[in-house]
């Protein structure tokens, strides 16, 4: 028999306690805000069972976009409903907005002093291993076959050798994994929910392009481009976080010019210390982009911009997909096409990690091409023998020792500015 699922009726005050809690201590990336979350959402209250957590999990990580930000949008929705979600959403990331509007401000004003760089270097090394630790944990989960292997390493050659954006890797990839799919025949659905009104998909639509036309009309060239782009990243951001950076730092800094290569770097160390999704980063590098073109005001209004072309399609997907979680999930074709997308996200994160490290220990790098290949290619005389201690002890705290990320990243600055000191 279908079942209809009916939404709690918490209180709104409830919620927002709850929710608000979840977004200040979310620090640690998705794997401790997804674990934090459970801790609160199913052993500490009813509010769903493993079960629904489970499959709204696996609904999540089937988007682009933050997959922590939508487990709680979704959450929120099935307590109570839009207004729900948005509470869950919302609170989950406007505390690590704060802090980044905060972050970036003092950056774009101190970020060339000598302290900075030394306190940031701390910073780096401490990233450096979290990006690691991330390919490590998403390799374990997503290369379980040969051609899973084939589909990470040709989409680290694409990105890495041949500079391939980042959408035509995933579409190649999800193409792939849906045309070889073995079984196409729908797994049975245990629940029937209510289908998504028109409505919904409309009204979640034209909020999240409103400043689109806006902007063209006012002649905002700038911040249209920056809106645009944005808004283009909020599609393809399959994978998390760690995906999309390495497109990201290609279109900001390479194509558009909006910062240079180690500003990119401090904008993703800066990024890890907040808390809230780790694609707030996004935020960090609209303002700093904002600030290079037009000072502070600029830079505000850019930091809004992008929060919102980032985050309102989240809540799109998850109003307008939550009725059909179990249906989504039944489906083979669906299912092989994300996970052919994990694993090509795994050669990209794999790019990212090569790229951040070459920043990181050496001061300058520069490109060698090699017939219609061109990789990036450092300058062995800029070498930073300071970091090498600093990797040391940030791989030790965090995987060892268990310490927190927020723990290791002030022990690792505070080295670093007492190495700078020498």
């Amino acid at each position: 028999m279908a079942i209809r699922m009916k939404q709690a009726a918490h209180p709104t005050s409830e919620l927002v306690r709850v929710f608000g809690r979840i977004g200040l201590l979310s620090f640690g990336g998705p794997a401790a805000q997804i674990a934090l979350m459970h801790r609160n959402l199913v052993e500490e209250r009813d509010w769903l069972t493993e079960d629904q957590f489970l499959r709204a999990l696996s609904f999540c990580m089937m988007l682009p976009g933050p997959e922590a930000m939508q487990l709680a949008t979704y959450a929120g929705w099935r307590m109570r409903g839009v207004s729900g979600g948005l509470i869950g959403g919302l609170l989950f990331v406007l505390p690590g907005a704060i802090v980044i509007t905060v972050l970036a401000l003092l950056y774009a004003n101190f970020g060339t002093r000598p302290e900075t760089a030394a306190l940031l270097l701390g910073v780096k090394a401490c990233v450096l291993v979290i990006v690691a630790q991330a390919l490590v944990r998403l390799s374990a989960k997503a290369l379980k076959s040969p051609s899973a292997y084939a589909l990470a390493g040709l989409s680290f050659l694409g990105i890495f050798a041949f500079q391939l954006p980042f959408p035509i890797i995933i579409a190649a990839a999800a193409t792939w994994g849906a045309i070889t799919a073995t079984n196409d025949t729908p797994k049975e659905i245990p629940q029937k929910h209510p289908s998504t009104r028109p409505r919904t998909l409309i009204l979640w639509t034209a909020l999240w392009l409103a400043p689109l036309p806006v902007l063209w009309l006012i002649g905002q060239q700038f911040l249209f481009s920056l809106a645009a782009f944005f808004a283009k990243l909020a599609v393809v951001t399959f994978g998390g976080a760690y995906a999309v950076l390495a497109y990201m730092s290609q279109e900001v800094v390479i194509t558009r010019g909006w910062l240079d290569a180690p500003q990119m770097v401090d904008a993703l160390g800066l990024a890890e210390t907040t808390p809230g999704p780790l694609i707030l980063v996004t935020q960090f590098v609209g303002m700093l982009a904002g600030h290079s073109v037009g000072g502070v005001a600029l830079a505000l209004i850019a930091g809004v911009l992008t929060l919102w072309m980032t985050f309102v399609p989240c809540f799109l997907w998850i109003f307008a997909g939550a009725p059909h979680v179990e249906n989504l999930l039944a489906r083979p074709r669906l299912l092989a096409a994300l996970q052919a997308i994990t694993a090509a996200v795994v050669g990209v994160i794999l790019n990212l990690s090569l790229w951040f490290a070459l920043h990181v220990i050496f001061a300058k790098v520069g490109q060698v091409t090699l017939g219609p290949v061109t990789l990036p290619w450092p300058e062995f005389s800029s070498y930073n023998w300071q970091i090498i201690p600093l990797i040391t002890v940030a791989f030790a705290l965090i995987g060892p020792l268990k310490r927190g990320v927020l723990f290791t990243l002030v022990v690792c600055s505070a080295i670093s500015w007492g190495l700078s000191l020498l």
